[in-house]
């Protein structure tokens, strides 16, 4: 799909790592957090093309288990609400 790795919780895909880089999934709820620490979204075709809904994870963030904590149960949340999105989408049509 992208060359990368895909980290699951349950079936709930909520991060990925490419290019030795850990990215975790944004929503409205979390993007804040990623974008106040000037991190990028992944773009899996260079610079120029379309990103996608998962922004590098800061390095002080993972070398703190701590920290690193709650920003990864804030991504398996955005995962959630994007997977119940998409439920209710493909029950409608």
């Amino acid at each position: 799909m992208f060359g990368g790795v895909g980290i699951y919780s349950g079936e709930l895909f909520f991060a990925l790592i490419a290019d030795d880089t850990l990215y975790f999934k944004v929503d409205d709820s979390n993007r804040g957090d990623f974008e106040a620490r000037r991190m990028g979204a992944f773009r899996p075709y260079g610079e120029a093309g379309e990103s996608m809904q998962y922004y590098q994870v800061p390095e002080e963030i993972i070398e703190d288990p701590e920290a690193l904590r709650p920003w990864a149960e804030k991504a398996i949340a955005a995962a959630s609400r994007r997977r119940l999105t998409s439920v209710r989408t493909r029950r409608r049509a």
